[in-house]
């Protein structure tokens, strides 16, 4: 006791002489210490001892004792506990029990404890050398996007460039795969997407929000005109101002509405970094709040999720497939690639840069043939060229059983894996061959749905199955247009229907299109944004998959039982009530519980804070939205965002953030865990990134860490926020958690700015996907799910399905709803709702719209906001001074309207209408019309959301109809008109 008491006083005196050579030696220090003047107390809990510190005018002395007022103190339980947690080496675990036990306490302002908790975290790396000093003034530091991971080169305070990296001696060599007497193996570098070579323009954009602002007729104590949102415009305000007015907000809608008054969302994807993620510390910040969240549909794995999970599981995956070593499986056992609905040339997968292309030129190098079935030439088939199949929009669902009917009616498929891997596989049949119809669903029986010629169906279900295929089903498996029309569950169930037919798991019949499952280490942990960051969400996140054991922090948890699920915002807003249901990842079954809001006991929203991209362009029906914003119901709006774009032209409040290159962060590319367990393997290599703060932040922009932290302040909640750490301390936190402290020391990862993670030797590498289900094994492959209790013959055995086969006949849906005439158990042909076939309807708009993700931008990052990207021809065209977004037509429905290139033409229906650049071309059936969604820019040359938009939101056209009625699902069907436009303001 003695010796620990003596100790606590020896630590605290030389602190305070430890921080004066400090000032004395680093600038920054010096300036830190000159940010305020207070009086910290440290002391025991029975005040036997203590020591005073006075910070005055940049100055630090101390004296021992116990100062009578204080303005901060940190006591602790005894001065044993106090040795453990004032050592710069403490362990961050026995920290944070000692806390939540009350053993360590501080008292005062929550902004001065966090303050001096970050200034003696600082002194730990002070001097701290990052970037690589390339000479001429040049620094080149690290970053990592949604794109590639990046070198910046910086002078005199301002970003030269940005390149993809090239990696050098240190790092690890790639992996190589031997096919059929050859060898293949990628560059030793990393690759970027279009929209990743357009970050210095969007750095240095002319639409970069600087400051914070206000709408000019928004008065928080009067006036504040909500029918005037989208249309008056914004003043400057200052940020103690803009903050001071939102935490106002947030503290009446609390107090005078009641729980689950704040309802926040944010865009699908954000600028990248584990710290500043949407998942990290917004759902942190909000959980301290206590808010109503904006439930997430599946919105790239719409069917999947709705349909195909009910065949083979996968839920974990959102319906999708785990995809682990099939780019060696494919080369060296494969004979063909189906590529359905599946454009990685253009989405590359999702953050896969463009590292995938190099693997699919090795087809041609191998003679494996390709097939294309997509009514768009899309970018995958123009590069990689084979027979194209365009079937009308809508009717992939008539060639799946077309296809299983030649099949059937030819004996091309493997009977022995039907009966030993798969269920109800009869009942299938017995619709197939039109035993309970009375339709036989064969080629020409597709041919009057699909428009695809008989004989080219009986081709290639004669290809098929007499090859071994893999099936490329979306961009990544799972993903794909087709998955979000009208149809979609139809295709995605009948997807693993015919995967289920071939031996799904047999040596080259397998799931792919060399976009995922490269041969890299995934052993070597680093987690997925998905895993929550900072947050410590244990609900909303995958933090405890990890991240709670790993990287020690207090848990986050949101008290209110209410959300509003994405696609009817505005139904909320306006009508004040709506209904959803989940995307629940952890069993099947958890789609099935519908929810509404409000939920009982709850208040409906009153403040609506946006962060991140905007939905006009993402979203379904999206005049919807804009004339949400107008709703009285609506208090006040607040958005946080980093360029004025599309949904933050609609608030009252704007709160400017800066991008990923101005605030300190830390992530992997291409790794997004969560759904997309292990998504790495669309990667050529593993390369974890230091994202260094590489300038300071434009303008008056902060991070989104520091604009959360200093609403906390004024909300009472930084310390519960922060737990006393900086960004950088995050930073530092994280990579902690993680394998590669065994590698690289932190210093030098600071420096250098990256690890490569290298590939394990050929024969450590990991089982093929599905081979072990193939062969009847447990499963081996390197991942968590399914959980145990989805499994009904011991854990790791079988699919996570009832019968733990593939299942023609759903068990979940025979349980749920065996009557549903949308989801029957057994897939069944049905018509689009809104195609060729509703009469009436395609009697006024004879077009059918395709509305994929784009090539060019992700989502809505990358587009607008003066980016490059916005002079891709193929992407925007500069027509009198203003870029619009391209539509593409067929050469016969061009000319039957007088159309030709570059025409500003009105593409319309009864929802919308959107203004663009035509692009006329034969890489469309006539009938189509074909325009990328995820528009940064809405731009309604009239009043918001009942006029027409020139901004290219083409969502504005699409139906907020749900995929099927029991889901929360989007769906792209639509039908519309195409004409010259001649300025109008009106939709028809």
């Amino acid at each position: 006791m003695v010796l620990d008491k003596t100790q606590f006083s020896v630590v605290l005196y030389g602190m305070e002489k430890v921080m004066r050579l400090a000032a004395k030696w680093y600038p920054a220090f010096q300036k830190r210490l000159a940010e305020r003047n207070l009086i910290a107390q440290f002391q025991l809990r029975d005040n036997s001892q203590g020591r005073t510190f006075f910070f005055q005018d940049g100055k630090v002395s101390s004296k021992a004792g116990i100062h009578p007022n204080p303005d901060l103190v940190l006591s602790f339980e005894d001065a044993a506990t106090a040795g453990r947690f004032l050592s710069p080496f403490k362990d961050q675990m026995d920290f944070i029990s000692a806390v939540k036990a009350f053993q360590m306490e501080t008292r005062g302002s929550d902004e001065n404890v966090v303050w001096f908790s970050e200034t003696m975290n600082m002194m730990l790396d002070l001097g701290a050398d990052f970037g690589v000093d390339m000479g001429k003034g040049v620094t080149r530091y690290t970053n990592c996007t949604n794109g590639g991971p990046v070198f910046v080169y910086v002078k005199d305070g301002k970003i030269i460039r940005i390149t993809p990296m090239d990696f050098d001696d240190e790092d690890a060599d790639p992996w190589v795969i031997t096919a059929h007497g050859k060898k293949f193996s990628p560059p030793k570098k990393a690759t970027l997407s279009p929209y990743g070579l357009a970050w210095k323009s969007m750095i240095y954009s002319k639409d970069r929000l600087l400051y914070p602002m206000k709408r000019v007729d928004f008065d928080p104590n009067g006036e504040r005109n909500p029918q005037n949102r989208g249309i008056s415009g914004y003043e400057r305000i200052s940020w103690d101002e803009a903050l001071d007015i939102v935490a106002k907000e947030i503290k009446h809608a609390k107090q005078v509405h009641g729980p689950g008054a704040i309802l926040n969302g944010s865009g699908s994807h954000h600028t990248w970094g584990a710290i500043g993620y949407w998942l990290s510390a917004r759902l942190r910040f909000f959980n301290t709040l206590g808010f109503t969240p904006v439930g997430h549909n599946p919105d790239s794995w719409e069917g999947w999720y709705w349909g195909a999970s009910h065949h083979w599981g996968q839920t974990a995956h959102n319906g999708g497939g785990e995809t682990y070593n099939t780019v060696e499986d494919l080369m060296q056992n494969s004979e063909m690639v189906v590529f359905w609905s599946s454009d990685p040339e253009a989405t590359s997968g999702v953050y896969g840069a463009g590292d995938g292309t190099i693997r699919r030129q090795w087809l041609k190098d191998l003679n494996i043939p390709v097939v294309h079935i997509d009514p768009y030439y899309n970018h995958t088939a123009a590069l990689f060229p084979g027979k194209w199949l365009a079937p009308k929009p809508g009717t992939d669902n008539a060639m799946v059983l077309a296809i299983a009917y030649v099949w059937i009616t030819e004996d091309l498929y493997d009977k022995e894996y039907v009966a030993t891997r798969t269920h109800g596989f009869d009942k299938w049949k017995t619709h197939v061959l039109g035993e309970d119809d009375g339709i036989p669903k064969s080629p020409e029986w597709q041919e009057a749905e699909t428009g695809i010629p008989a004989k080219d169906i009986r081709a290639l279900a004669r290809e098929w199955g007499t090859k071994r295929t893999y099936l490329a089903s979306g961009g990544i498996v799972a993903f794909g247009g087709a998955c979000r029309q009208s149809t979609g569950t139809d295709w995605a169930r009948g997807m693993v229907y015919l995967m289920g037919m071939q031996g799904l798991g047999k040596p080259g019949v397998n799931m792919g299109g060399l976009q995922q499952g490269t041969p890299v280490d995934t052993r070597f942990f680093w987690p997925g944004y998905s895993e929550g960051g900072m947050s410590a969400d244990t609900q909303g996140t995958g933090a405890l998959v990890n991240m709670y054991q790993r990287m020690p922090q207090t848990p986050s948890m949101n008290t209110v039982q209410q959300m509003v699920p994405r696609l009817k915002i505005p139904e909320a807003i306006m009508e004040g009530q709506c209904e959803g249901y989940p995307t629940d990842p952890r069993t099947i079954e958890g789609q099935f519980f519908k929810y509404g809001y409000p939920s009982p006991g709850h208040s409906r929203v009153s403040l609506y804070y946006k962060y991140g991209g905007s939905h006009f362009g993402t979203m379904v029906d999206t005049n919807r939205y804009a004339k949400m914003y107008r709703s009285e119901s609506l208090e006040c709006v607040v958005n946080q965002s980093i360029w004025f774009e599309g949904e933050a032209k609609y608030a009252d409040i704007i709160l400017p953030a800066c991008t990923n290159f101005e605030r300190w962060d830390i992530g992997e590319h291409a790794n997004c865990g969560g759904y997309i367990q292990h998504s790495f393997t669309q990667s050529n290599h593993r390369v974890i990134v230091m994202q260094h703060k590489a300038i300071e932040p434009l303008g008056e922009s902060k991070s989104d860490y520091q604009i959360f932290k200093e609403l906390a302040d004024r909300l009472g909640v930084t310390s519960v926020f922060t737990e006393g750490s900086s960004e950088f301390d995050w930073c530092k936190r994280y990579f902690a958690a993680t394998d590669v402290p065994r590698k690289m020391s932190w210093k030098k990862f600071l420096k250098r700015g990256y690890y490569v993670v290298p590939p394990l030797p050929e024969d450590r590498r990991d089982p093929v996907s599905y081979r072990w289900f193939y062969e009847g094994r447990p499963k081996d492959t390197p991942e968590l799910t399914p959980l145990p209790g989805d499994y009904t013959d011991g854990f790791r055995k079988g699919l996570g399905t009832q019968t733990g086969k593939i299942e023609f006949e759903s068990s979940s849906l025979k349980r749920f709803d065996p009557d549903d005439p949308e989801r029957p158990p057994v897939m069944k042909y049905r018509q689009s709702w809104e195609g060729p076939n509703t009469t009436e309807l395609f009697k006024k708009y004879p077009l059918q719209l395709m509305s994929p993700h784009p090539k060019f931008s992700f989502h809505t990052m990358g587009d607008g906001k003066d980016s490059v990207i916005n002079d891709v021809k193929d992407h925007r065209v500069l027509v009198d001074g203003w870029y619009y977004w391209v539509a593409r037509i067929n050469s016969q429905d061009a000319a039957a309207r007088g159309i030709k290139d570059n025409d500003l033409i009105k593409l319309y229906n009864d929802r919308g209408a959107v203004v663009c650049a035509a692009q006329v071309t034969d890489r469309l059936p006539p009938g189509v019309v074909h325009s990328y969604e995820s528009c940064a820019v809405y731009a309604p040359v009239g009043k918001p959301g009942e006029s027409v938009d020139r901004g290219g939101c083409i969502n504005n056209l699409t139906s907020s109809r749900m995929i099927i009625k029991k889901s929360h699902g989007m769906c792209n069907s639509t039908l519309l008109e195409v004409c010259k436009w001649n300025g109008e303001e009106s939709f028809s």
